[in-house]
C-alpha cells in the first residue's frame, strides 16, 4: 500500500521537471513576476556544476547571484533579462571550468 501524498497539489507520481515548473509559475505569480521565463536545465546543470566543483552550497548562491545581477542588468536598462542571465551564467561557466581544470 503506497502513503497519499500530504499535498494534493504535489501527487508522488509527478514528474520532477513538471513539480518544478509549477512551483516556480506559482512562486512568479506571488512574486508578482508572472510569465518570466526560466531555462530551468540551464539552471540545474549550472548548479550542478558548481556543486561538484566548488562545495554543495555554491549551488544555490550561484543561482542566486546570477539571477540578482541579470535583474539589476535588466532594471538598468543594460539588457534583457535573458540577455544578461546567459551573459552571467557564461562568466560563471568559465570560472567554473577554470576552477575544475585547476584541480583535475
Amino acid at each position: 500500500m503506497t502513503a497519499e501524498p500530504t499535498d494534493p497539489q504535489e501527487p508522488a507520481s509527478r514528474d520532477p521537471h513538471e513539480s518544478i515548473e509549477l512551483w516556480i509559475k506559482e512562486l512568479a505569480h506571488h512574486l508578482e513576476v508572472d510569465g518570466v521565463e526560466i531555462d530551468i536545465d540551464a539552471v540545474l546543470a549550472l548548479a550542478g556544476q558548481a556543486a561538484h566543483t566548488v562545495v554543495r552550497p555554491a549551488a544555490p548562491v550561484t543561482t542566486y547571484l546570477i539571477g540578482y545581477v541579470a535583474g539589476l542588468a535588466e532594471a538598468s536598462g543594460q539588457a534583457d533579462l535573458q540577455t544578461a542571465s546567459r551573459a552571467a551564467s557564461r562568466v560563471a561557466e568559465q570560472l567554473l571550468e577554470r576552477r575544475s581544470e585547476a584541480v583535475g
